[in-house]
């Protein structure tokens, strides 16, 4: 896996997990999540958490429960194709993200989106 670091903070803008997700594409559409998160900073995280457990949740899922606006606080969130994984999304202390993906395109669509 090949990756990339942005700034999670865009001027007053915060990059957040489900802006990401979204910003997959296709790619992202029918990937089985599972999300560590080391600090509840929303009611949310703790059904992020439940629902990642075992077999985890998909995308749809997973959006519903990042949005609206829900900022994190170092977390992981690891993208399964079956049982091969394919991108992971990491989030360090509300101020960078982290992306590795299996797909260069994928890392190149967001270099184009987050040149920082």
């Amino acid at each position: 896996m090949k990756g990339i670091t942005f700034p999670a903070w865009h001027g007053k803008h915060y990059v957040t997990l489900a802006e990401l997700i979204v910003r997959l594409g296709s790619f992202g559409l029918d990937l089985t999540w599972r999300v560590e998160l080391d600090e509840i900073v929303d009611p949310r995280c703790v059904e992020i958490e439940r629902r990642s457990a075992g077999g985890g949740m998909d995308t749809l899922t997973l959006l519903s429960l990042t949005t609206p606006f829900l900022q994190l606080i170092d977390a992981e969130a690891r993208g399964f194709a079956e049982d091969r994984l394919v991108v992971v999304l990491t989030e360090f202390d509300s101020s960078s993200w982290d992306v590795r993906a299996v797909d260069e395109g994928i890392l190149n669509q967001l270099r184009h989106h987050y040149p920082e």
